[in-house]
């Protein structure tokens, strides 16, 4: 029958506007922003730096390689990296970013940062509400602002993080194992040398007559 598909629809439709009077499963809106929704663990919006320990400075994950500024699409990283190097949160010589910025007003949270970059330093937040007076300004956020612990990371992608923290534990154990063995090769290769350079012990001379 010509028009059955929209009559079907127009039923469901009043089906649920009449049944969201008496029950709550059938309200399809939230009266935000006095009610909310909590985001999904998948959620992604913009990016975020990730900090290791309690000093975001020092725990900062970005070594400021610049991959993620080359392949954003819409060029909205600006990086500066360091002349210097200063040791990260487990005390390994690092460079690091003396400017981080994202423009997220040109952002496009396409998520192409968080995939290329090999130290999981920036990750993608579930933070939306960014509404500022000032559209230039208030909108450029800098290496402070984008900065944010671990343990963050972990309430708002448990799954992800619990991964991530596992790969890089493992990483760490294989560095540690081979820096471990490299220690106890160098010690083994001084001590024969030394012991190669030791002068030969002499033999005493035989007395006259014996």
């Amino acid at each position: 029958m010509l028009g059955e598909g929209m009559l079907k629809g127009l039923a469901e439709t009043a089906k649920n506007f009449a049944g969201s009077f008496v029950s709550k499963e059938r309200m399809t809106t939230v009266e935000y922003p006095e009610e909310r929704i909590a985001p999904i663990e998948n959620t992604r919006d913009f990016p975020f730096l990730i900090y290791d320990g309690s000093d975001p400075m020092a725990g900062l994950r970005c070594v400021a390689c610049q991959i993620c500024e080359k392949e954003c699409p819409p060029k909205c990283i600006y990086i500066t990296k360091s002349a210097d190097k200063k040791p990260d949160y487990v005390g390994k010589p690092q460079f690091y970013p003396t400017r981080f910025d994202i423009d997220i007003s040109v952002c496009m949270s396409c998520q192409i940062c968080v995939e290329v970059c090999p130290f999981e330093a920036i990750k993608m937040d579930a933070e939306f509400e960014l509404s500022t007076t000032d559209r230039f300004g208030g909108l450029l956020l800098d290496r402070d602002q984008l900065s944010k612990s671990n343990e963050y990371y972990k309430t708002i992608h448990p799954t992800e993080a619990a991964e991530v923290d596992e790969r890089l534990a493992e990483e760490k154990a294989k560095t540690e194992a081979k820096a471990k063995a490299a220690a106890v090769a160098a010690a083994a290769k001084a001590a024969a040398a030394a012991a190669a350079l030791a002068p030969a012990r002499e033999v005493p001379a035989k007395e006259p007559g014996a």
